[in-house]
């Protein structure tokens, strides 16, 4: 048995969210209220539609696994004894405060199959169904790279659309499915990082560290009103500061929430 991801620095998520940032001062890696994955629950069958169009044609449901403690074995197939442990204190910024979390691909008897969050980007593993607690949500965001834009949604309801700015060409977002597994609350809400920063599952396709830790790839928000509609960051996805309140405090994104990054 292995652990799985490497060590991240105490304030690597808020640094790496905001990589594209040229600030070098450490945040206080506060955890915001709005971190319990709690909204938008349902009772419905249906999978999360991927958006390879502007807005899904069904209804849409994603299923979060919280694991229910700080590590979690996980498997490469449910036939297999060989097992890997994902430790909360390796992938999570207050990992006393924050749940493990993972968004669920498959459902069969007994186990799931989950995106994890470590590298490489994609990775998948299965995890015994009586290791973790399951919800639904129907929240998820669409964005697109090439339009820079982000649009959140809840089922098929279009709730917010917003510019964004994205990484440059020599550091790139990457594109795939990730979901969101911290939100994280910077000191100063006026500052380069803004007043929340969504630390998600994906990292950094060409950056193997950044400031002490590994690039963690997030959306956050910004001092820079020339940010949006550019290729601007070291990877992450900048919004306005009032995106990004109206996300974490009015909408309540769980975490868990699925975001399809296209090109």
């Amino acid at each position: 048995m292995r652990k799985l991801g490497g060590a991240i620095a105490p304030v690597c998520v808020l640094v790496l969210v905001v990589s594209g940032c040229s600030a070098d001062q450490p945040l206080d890696p506060s955890p915001s209220s709005s971190q319990s994955p709690t909204a938008a629950i349902t009772a419905l069958d249906a999978t999360p539609q991927p958006s390879s169009t502007p807005a899904p044609t069904r209804a849409t449901l994603s299923k979060v696994a919280t694991a229910k403690s700080d590590t979690i074995d996980v498997y490469p197939d449910p036939n297999t004894s060989d097992t890997e442990t994902i430790d909360a204190a390796d992938v999570l910024t207050v990992p006393d405060e924050t749940p493990l979390v993972f968004l669920v691909k498959t459902v069969t008897d007994g186990w799931l199959e989950v995106w994890l969050p470590v590298r490489p980007n994609g990775s998948t593993a299965w995890v015994r169904a009586e290791d973790v607690t399951l919800a639904d949500t129907r929240y998820w965001i669409d964005v697109s790279l090439s339009n820079f834009d982000l649009k959140v949604y809840n089922d098929q309801e279009l709730l917010m659309e917003t510019a964004i700015g994205v990484g440059r060409d020599d550091r790139p977002t990457p594109g795939g499915i990730y979901y969101i597994r911290e939100l994280l609350q910077p000191p100063d809400p006026t500052g380069i990082y803004g007043p929340y920063a969504y630390g998600l599952s994906g990292f950094s396709p060409v950056l193997d560290s950044f400031k002490g830790g590994d690039a963690v790839i997030g959306i956050h928000g910004t001092n820079d009103d020339t940010s949006f509609g550019r290729t601007v960051s070291s990877g992450c996805m900048r919004v306005s500061n009032d995106a990004i309140t109206q996300i974490a405090e009015e909408i309540g994104l769980p975490l868990g929430t699925p975001i399809y990054i296209n090109a």
